[in-house]
C-alpha cells in the first residue's frame, strides 16, 4: 500500500510539473499553439465562414472550432457574428460597436472586451444580425446555455496537464482574443497602417505578414472584400488563415465560395463600351488603386522639378509632399486642416490638379445612381476622350488600361 508520504509527494510533483512534467520552454510552445489554435477558429469559423459566408466549412472543422472557441474564449457564435456585421454595416459610426473613430483609439484598444461585452446585451443587434448562425441543441443548451463553462474546464485542463504553472497558460488564453482582436484588430486596424484601396470606411493592414492574427492584420484588405474568403491580395501579402482554408480545401473540408475580384486586362479596345464599364465597377477598388500609382508618380516627378530649381526646403516642397500623401485619397477622407496645403501644392502643378479632376470623375461612375447605364457608358467613353486628348502621359496611358478592362 502507498503510505501519505508518498501520495503526499505525487501529488506535489502533479502540482508542480503537471501530468508530462513539460519545461519552461515547452509550456510556452505549447501555450502559443493553443493561442494559435483560437486565433484560427476565430478568422476561420467566426469570421470568415459564419459572418461573412465566405467558406462553407465540413461539420468535423465547424464542430472541433466550435468547440474549442467554447473552452477558450466563452464567445457565443450568434452574438460574435452579429456585432462583426453590425460593425460593417455602421462602421465609423456612432452605432459601430469598437470604432476608434468614433470612440477613440485608446478606449478600444484597452476596453475593447468591454465593448464587445456591453454590445452583447443589446438583444436588437442579435436579433437583426445573427441571422444564420448555429442554432442546434448544443449550441442552445451548452455553448450559448452555459457559455462561461468551458473556461472553466479550459482552467482544469491546464492545470492538470501543467501543474500550477497552468494557471498562467490558462490567463494567457483568456487575455489572447481580448488584445488581439478586441482590441489590436478592432483598434489599431482602423487607426493605423497602410491601404490597398480607399474603402469606404477607415481600415488599415496593420501587417502585410498575416500570421500572428491569423491574416486579421490585412484589414483593410478585408474591408475592401468582407466576403472574400482569402484576406491576402498584394504579392508581398501573406495570409496563414487562407493557407489553413487550402489545406482544409483539399482534404474536402472546406469549399471556398468567394475570393477577391482579379483585375483582368485584354486587347485594348477601340472605344470604352457596356462591357468595359462592367470590368471597372466590378474592379473598382483595384482601378482606384492602380490610379493612385499614376498620381504618386505624377508627385514624384513635382518633387523633382521642384528640388531641382533648388527649392526642395520651401513651402513648396512642404506642400508637395503633403500631396504626395493625401491626394490620391477620396475627397471625404483627407483632413480638414490638410485642404489648404493641397490646394497650395495644386496651384502650382496643373497637371496634379488634372489629375484630382479627372479622378473624381472617373469616381461617379460607380457612384451616383440617379443616372442610366447608357449615359454611365457616354460618361466613361468622354472621360477616356479627355484624358487621351489631355497631354499628360500618366492619364492618357490610364485610358489605355482602362479600355483594355474586361468584364
Amino acid at each position: 500500500m502507498l503510505d501519505f508520504q508518498t501520495i503526499f509527494s505525487a501529488l506535489l510533483e502533479w502540482a508542480a510539473h503537471g501530468l508530462f512534467g513539460l519545461t519552461a520552454w515547452q509550456i510556452v510552445g505549447v501555450t502559443l499553439v493553443f493561442t494559435h489554435i483560437t486565433i484560427a477558429s476565430v478568422t476561420i469559423y467566426l469570421h470568415r465562414s459564419q459572418a461573412h459566408r465566405a467558406l462553407e466549412l465540413h461539420a468535423a472543422p465547424s464542430h472541433f472550432f466550435r468547440f474549442w472557441l467554447w473552452l477558450t474564449t466563452g464567445m457565443v457564435t450568434r452574438q460574435w457574428v452579429a456585432i462583426h456585421r453590425k460593425h460593417h454595416a455602421k462602421c465609423e459610426t456612432e452605432e459601430d460597436p469598437h470604432s476608434p473613430v468614433t470612440r477613440g483609439i485608446k478606449t478600444v484598444l484597452t476596453r475593447g472586451a468591454e465593448l464587445y461585452r456591453a454590445e452583447t446585451k443589446v438583444q436588437e443587434t442579435s436579433d437583426k444580425y445573427g441571422h444564420g448562425a448555429p442554432d442546434d441543441w448544443v449550441e442552445r443548451n451548452i455553448y450559448t446555455r452555459h457559455s462561461a463553462r468551458g473556461i472553466f474546464l479550459m482552467l482544469a485542463i491546464n492545470l492538470s496537464l501543467f501543474g500550477a504553472i497552468g494557471l498562467t497558460v490558462w490567463a494567457v488564453q483568456m487575455a489572447w482574443i481580448p488584445i488581439w482582436a478586441a482590441g489590436v484588430i478592432n483598434g489599431l486596424g482602423h487607426f493605423w497602417g497602410y491601404r490597398n484601396f480607399e474603402a469606404v470606411d477607415a481600415s488599415t493592414n496593420v501587417s502585410p505578414w498575416g500570421i500572428l492574427i491569423g491574416g486579421e492584420e490585412l484589414h483593410n484588405n478585408h474591408h475592401t472584400y468582407p466576403t472574400s474568403a482569402k484576406f491576402s491580395v498584394k504579392p508581398f501579402e501573406f495570409d496563414i488563415g487562407w493557407g489553413y482554408i487550402r489545406v482544409m480545401e483539399m482534404l474536402g473540408l472546406a469549399k471556398v465560395r468567394k475570393t477577391a475580384p482579379q483585375l483582368q486586362l485584354g486587347p485594348i479596345k477601340p472605344v470604352a463600351d457596356a462591357k468595359t464599364l462592367e470590368g471597372i465597377i466590378a474592379n473598382r477598388y483595384e482601378v482606384m488603386a492602380n490610379y493612385a500609382k499614376e498620381m504618386r508618380r505624377a508627385c514624384a516627378v513635382e518633387l523633382a522639378r521642384v528640388k531641382a530649381q533648388g527649392a526642395a526646403s520651401g513651402a513648396a516642397w512642404s506642400h508637395l509632399r503633403v500631396a504626395e500623401r493625401w491626394l490620391h485619397r477620396d475627397a471625404e477622407k483627407i483632413p480638414t486642416a490638410v485642404l489648404p496645403m493641397l490646394e497650395t501644392a495644386l496651384a502650382t502643378a496643373p497637371e496634379l490638379k488634372q489629375l484630382v479632376t479627372m479622378r473624381e470623375e472617373l469616381r461617379l461612375l460607380w457612384t451616383r445612381t440617379n443616372v442610366s447605364a447608357e449615359q454611365l457608358v457616354a460618361d466613361l467613353q468622354d472621360w477616356c476622350r479627355r484624358a487621351e486628348s489631355s497631354g499628360i502621359a500618366a492619364l492618357r496611358e490610364f485610358s489605355m488600361q482602362l479600355r483594355a478592362v474586361r468584364a
